[in-house]
Parts: structure tokens; sequence; C-alpha cells
């Protein structure tokens, strides 16, 4: 939630401060050099941890057509066999999402996408309100760069992936950077130096905290400083000392035990 900071000093009032961090779309974009098992993996724990309901969540992914023509299928079949129940019971991966409310929501994003002419369900997608709200993770992937379920926030488990044509990595860069408001948490996933290097560059206002070969989520508070901007926030970094700095009005104060007597200056002496 934004919250607004201010104070009135004599005659004047300092400027409201907009402290907090209000939510993301995070993404994950593999190059054509990632580690297939290792982008799987951090997909499925990026998306589907804690029922994907966390601020850095993996809630978009843009990976190369001809990688995910070979990755689809195994995730899928993963994805399908994910354990989800009573989360005292530590053999359940998930468990229900927080209310009816959200899992309204969920559905009802899903029930989009399946009636999309440029999108497609391939894993998941159903759910259940007898006891709980249980919504089953869910993969869908769509043809539209610009396909609603890539910009907004769902807060749930729901990852939506494009497949972006080959030999266009940079292209896909500036159009992961451009798609959603928020700028909270991303990762890339390469094998390629130069590719990562140049992820970093054209996505460094699009990531707040910023992944390589990793999921986007699990920053803990206190080890690795945590915030983003844009939409996200205002990049406080919870967790270091930047955090705190935003919090306090700096004063410098000078102090001469050996105050001068005379204006003039030893250079200006006669020669």
């Amino acid at each position: 939630m934004w919250r607004t900071v201010g104070e009135k000093v004599g005659h004047y009032r300092t400027y409201p401060r907009l402290v907090g961090e209000t939510g993301g779309k995070d993404f994950v974009v593999a190059h054509e050099s990632a580690d297939s098992d290792a982008l799987r993996t951090a997909l499925i724990r990026g998306a589907f941890e804690y029922q994907g309901q966390k601020c850095s969540a993996a809630s978009r992914a843009y990976i190369p057509q001809s990688m995910w023509k070979h990755l689809k299928n195994e995730m899928a079949e993963e994805v399908e066999a994910i354990p989800q129940g009573d989360v005292a019971d530590f053999r359940n991966f998930m468990g229900a999402v927080i209310d009816g409310n959200a899992y309204a929501k969920h559905m009802s994003a899903i029930e989009y996408a399946r009636k999309s002419e440029t999108a497609t369900v391939v894993a998941g997608g159903k759910g259940d309100d007898k006891v709980g709200w249980f919504v089953r993770p869910t993969v869908i992937e769509t043809t539209d760069p610009d396909f609603k379920l890539l910009k907004e926030e769902l807060f749930g488990p729901i990852l939506t992936i494009y497949p972006y044509a080959d030999g266009k990595f940079e292209d896909t860069l500036d159009l992961v950077d451009r798609t959603s408001p928020y700028g909270l948490t991303g990762a890339i996933f390469a094998r390629d130096r130069q590719a990562i290097r140049k992820a970093s560059e054209t996505l460094v206002n699009a990531a707040g905290n910023f992944y390589i070969n990793d999921k986007p989520t699990g920053a803990v508070v206190g080890l690795q400083p945590f915030g983003g901007a844009r939409a996200s926030g205002t990049n406080d970094k919870a967790g270091s000392i930047l955090n705190l700095i935003r919090w306090t009005s700096p004063r410098v104060i000078k102090e001469t035990y050996v105050p001068p007597t005379d204006h003039r200056y030893p250079f200006m002496d006669a020669e």
C-alpha cells in the first residue's frame, strides 16, 4: 500500500514521500543458450511456490520458440503432477489461495485465456472451492505479446508464457521492458555471458531485484535487500541501510578548532 509521509517544519511543509511496495508482474527471460532443465525448475518453483501468492512470483516468461517446443510437454507433465493440499502435510508442494475473492479472480483469468483465440491452457486450469480455495497450478501459452495476462498482476498460481521467435532475443528484451508497468523482480537464463550482460543492461529499470540463472523469488530481508520501482514502489531496498536512509534527513556539521583571524591567504603575500 502507498503511504504518504511528510511533516510540517515552521512555516514550511516537507515534500511528501511515497513509500511501500505495491506489487509486480515478474518475468523470466530465456536465451537460446539457457539450460532448459534449470529453466523449467525455476519456472515451476518461481511461479507456484506459495500458490504464486508472492509479489516476486514469476508470472510471465519469454522463451525461444524452438526451446519451448521441446520444453512444453515435459513442463506440462511436471505441473500436472504437483501435489496440492493441506500445507501441514509437507508432501504437498502447494496449498489453497487466500480467500474466495482471490479464487474467483484466478478462475476468471483462466477462463479468459481459455476463451481467447491467442492463448492456450497448457497445464492446470482447474479449481475446487468446496473445502478451501484450491486453484491448480496453471501454465498458459500465448501468441500475443500484448496478451492481458502478460501485463496484469494476478497474485496466484498462473504463469503465462510467450514463445518468442528464435533469434529475436534483443527485441524480446525491449518487449519485456515495456510490457508491464511494474519493476519488482525478474530473471535471465543464459550460459552466454554476453546475453546476460545485454539483458542486465536493457532491463535495468524493469527489475529492482534481478536474478541470473535463478528464479526471481526468495530474497530474505536482512540478507538480500529487496524492492522495486515503477509501479512496484520507490525501490527502498528493505533489508539494507539504503532503506533506512529514506527515513532520515541528513545533516552536515563542521566545527573549526582554530578559526582564522585574517581574511588574507598566504599566497597573497609579496614574493
